[in-house]
């Protein structure tokens, strides 16, 4: 009697590990939670912060209300592409981002780009010189981790507003392993553009931002980055500008050309302590005889001066006939944003010229 028990258990005990290894056999598999990439967000005022009295209102309003944390509750997919984190930087219209708010944002980008659980940066910033800003970042960010520059053409009252979808496209970019190492980039209305190229157009389109000779890097199609395009210019980590113990910039000041022009704002900026002067030529950056004599003694004190076109593309020719160094294909804007940078470095106009060419 004692073996049949013994019997019985043994079967009884194979019984039940066959039972249990079907039972686990069939129980359907858990997918592996994949863990988001960490973008952080930096604010910096704007449109894209703004608010208005009515729907309809997409001038005259008011920028730079809403902080960062507001920004992404009004996204709330945003949690589906990426863990997003939000810091306020400052919270103006862009015409006033001053040189100190420059370097604040681009030294705080370069300390979260050093973390590894950060993924990438966006920055909302306001339109008017988003891509001055983006410019700037491009030229002393020092990791190849996406950063990402979006705003909006209406304010966050407006009737479709625009904001958030660039929000969220630009999170999105920020997000992707395909975005890590092309430079820094401008994220609005499905478009990726590059910060040396990208330049807004109008005043008040939505479609504003355009790359016009050189294209744009890529586009969002169902919020999916598509590249097509790289930068050949040297930017981020190819650059020698360190910004890292900087706490102001040289002086560099933008003179605009037209007829009838003359020389005394030329005089007034060397005055004032300019150490470079932007020249906004006319054409292909032709400067008139009434300027000549105020250009060549600034140069003759030891001002940078920079040859660029009020047109805001094109190539600058060398010609004898006018004075300064070459600014490539930048727009006049951007040229100062290199200038500047480049007179941390050094005052040669040798290497600066070098400079103009390569970044």
């Amino acid at each position: 009697m004692s073996q049949y028990r013994n019997v019985v258990c043994k079967l009884l005990v194979i019984g039940w590990i066959f039972t249990g290894s079907a039972i686990a056999q069939t129980e359907p598999q858990r997918p592996t939670q994949t863990l988001l990439p960490h973008v952080a967000v930096l604010a910096t005022g704007g449109t894209i912060a703004g608010t208005g009295t009515s729907e309809t209102q997409s001038t005259g309003y008011k920028p730079g209300v809403l902080t960062a944390d507001a920004l992404l509750k009004s996204v709330p997919s945003l949690g589906k592409v990426a863990q997003v984190s939000g810091e306020q930087v400052s919270n103006v219209g862009s015409e006033n981002i001053t040189n100190e708010i420059l370097l604040k944002l681009a030294k705080r980008i370069n300390q979260l780009l050093a973390q590894p659980d950060i993924a990438g940066v966006v920055v909302t910033h306001g339109t008017d010189t988003l891509e001055e800003t983006a410019y700037f970042l491009n030229l002393v960010v020092k990791s190849d981790k996406p950063v990402v520059l979006t705003g909006s053409m209406r304010p966050s009252t407006a009737i479709s507003a625009d904001g958030p979808s660039n929000i969220l496209q630009a999170v999105t970019v920020a997000a992707s392993p395909t975005a890590r190492g092309r430079g820094v980039m401008i994220v609005l209305n499905d478009r990726i553009g590059s910060a040396r190229y990208t330049t807004k157009t109008n005043a008040t389109t939505l479609d504003t931002f355009r790359s016009p000779d050189d294209g744009y890097l890529g586009t969002l199609i169902d919020n999916v980055p598509h590249f097509e395009t790289a930068v050949a210019k040297l930017q981020t980590t190819q650059t020698p500008f360190d910004v890292s113990k900087l706490d102001s910039l040289p002086e560099v000041d933008i003179i605009y050309g037209h007829q009838n022009d003359g020389g005394y704002l030329y005089d007034a900026a060397v005055a004032h302590g300019a150490r470079g002067i932007v020249v906004a030529g006319v054409g292909a950056g032709s400067e008139s005889l009434l300027t000549l004599p105020s250009i060549r003694k600034a140069v003759d004190k030891g001002v940078i001066v920079v040859r660029s076109s009020r047109i805001g593309n094109g190539y600058i020719p060398e010609d004898p006939a006018y004075i300064g160094l070459l600014g490539d294909n930048l727009n006049p804007q951007k040229a100062r944003i290199l200038l500047m940078l480049a007179l941390t470095v050094t005052n040669n106009p040798e290497r600066v010229q070098d400079m103009l060419h390569q970044f």
